[in-house]
């Protein structure tokens, strides 16, 4: 056993050695210092085996130990252990049990960014900003992000419960849950009005590209000529780097679509969009909120920076980072920070995001709605340890500003909806519109009209309709 300790010490200071070393020039001096200080931490863990109170596995302090290196550097850069690494590419590829949430640490409290629309989790109530103490009984507080993912996937048609403490409520509210196969089809559309088409993307996951290309062929097909999209990217966290520089060269003929720089100036990367056998030349409407992250921004700022579409809604959750996923031995394997990325304009969005070119603020466009809904959200400058902009923060919009451009100056559009239940509230009815869009919907389409910010972009697309005929019989 003593054997198997001192071959775990040397392995980890090997480990260790390896790769912190790593990049650090030839400078002999800077490794002979990383030496010695990496010698403390075999001190700390050989004194920690031989005289702690109670016995110790090696094992898990050395995985403890790495967890607190890595967890040190950004938010989004984490060690996986194997069942971590192989929820990583559950999430990317093939399908799971379980209950459909964003989440991450804030503060090192478990933390919802979002529900994922139509799953048990957005079913049962579950909001954003709630914070999860317990996951069947156990507490969350000092638990890995993927220990408490782990504990919340299972077979579907089982049950787990959590616990979460909401704002303005006193007590915490327990939800039990049945897990359901959380779907990995990122891509739903369907035709809003003749000529008028809305799509929506919710992740970026391996064939979302393949996706996106499908459903506009679809709505293409059903109306003809198409006269304009609605671009739906709100609540969208992201995914994977490829496929939004591939959504975005969808919609693109030439132009920047994205630049990577990382920590070597001389190794920057830029993605351009390239000719495309199918052209896609009506007018683009983009709809983004404080849910739009990382793939999602990068989507919008290539479109936005090319003047391909016009960006309406609030300000995205700005993840300006890229991450890699490294492989390691027996299984584990490092996800961490490798650069930063830049709008085809040279803009990072890190810590601020995509300022839209129209406020809109989100509401039920309902006569008997209450008024603006738009949610406090978590957002990439909120989280401990986020890197900062190194272009600097942009001026914030006045928030009486943002007000005054939702103001309605007319009466919308107002199509009928089915009636929900009184207990119901705006927010609740409002989230539960893009549902139209499932197979098993028994609304209309029209419904999400009741959306303000799908409302607006269908306006400003009808408004081009009408001013391009003015000047046709100019």
């Amino acid at each position: 056993m003593m054997k198997y300790k001192s071959w775990i010490r040397g392995a980890c200071l090997v480990f260790f050695i390896t790769f912190m070393v790593t990049g650090i020039g030839g400078d002999l001096s800077a490794k002979d210092r990383t030496y010695e200080e990496l010698k403390l931490f075999s001190d700390v863990l050989d004194e920690i085996e031989k005289n702690y109170v109670e016995p110790v596995e090696s094992k898990e302090l050395i995985e403890k130990a790495i967890h607190g290196l890595i967890n040190s550097l950004d938010p989004h850069s984490a060690f996986l252990p194997p069942e971590a690494f192989e929820n990583l590419q559950e999430e990317t590829k093939g399908e799971f049990g379980g209950i459909g949430i964003v989440i991450t640490k804030r503060d090192n409290l478990l933390t919802v960014v979002s529900p994922v629309e139509g799953t048990p989790a957005y079913k049962a109530g579950v909001k954003a900003n709630d914070v999860i103490i317990k996951v069947d009984g156990k507490a969350t507080q000092d638990m890995m992000l993927w220990e408490a993912v782990n504990l919340m996937r299972g077979k579907a048609g089982t049950t787990v419960k959590i616990t979460v403490l909401r704002e303005d409520v006193s007590e915490p509210v327990e939800f039990s849950l049945i897990r359901d196969i959380i779907p990995l089809d990122s891509v739903r559309h369907a035709k809003l009005k003749d000529g008028y088409g809305y799509l929506w993307v919710t992740n970026f996951r391996e064939n979302t590209a393949d996706e996106v290309n499908k459903a506009l062929a679809d709505l293409e097909k059903q109306n003809n000529p198409m006269k304009g999209l609605i671009l739906d990217l709100r609540d969208n966290p992201g995914g994977l780097l490829n496929q939004a520089v591939a959504v975005s060269d969808v919609f693109l003929e030439d132009g920047a679509i994205v630049s990577i720089r990382g920590r070597d100036k001389k190794q920057e990367d830029v993605f351009k969009a390239e000719p495309n056998g199918n052209k896609h030349d009506y007018p683009i409407v983009l709809l983004i909120n404080g849910g739009s992250a990382s793939a999602a921004e990068i989507v919008a700022g290539a479109l936005q920076d090319n003047h391909r579409a016009l960006v309406i809604g609030t300000s995205s959750f700005g993840k300006g980072s890229v991450q890699t996923v490294k492989p390691l031995r027996n299984g584990y394997a490092l996800k961490y920070t490798i650069a930063r990325y830049y709008t085809p304009n040279g803009t990072s969005i890190q810590a601020s995001g995509i300022t839209p070119d129209l406020v809109v603020k989100r509401r039920l466009l309902d006569e008997n709605a209450t008024g603006e809904l738009e949610a406090v959200r978590l957002k990439e400058q909120d989280l401990k340890g986020h890197l900062i902009n190194e272009l600097g923060e942009p001026e914030s919009l006045n928030p009486e500003q943002e007000l005054k451009e939702e103001e309605p100056k007319e009466e919308k559009e107002k199509p009928a909806t089915e009636s929900k239940a009184d207990d119901e509230t705006d927010m609740e009815k409002l989230l539960r519109l893009r549902e139209v869009v499932y197979e098993n919907s028994t609304q209309a389409p029209e419904t999400l009209l009741l959306d303000s910010q799908v409302n607006r972009a269908y306006e400003i697309l009808r408004g081009y309709e009408i001013f391009q005929a003015f000047g046709k019989k100019g």
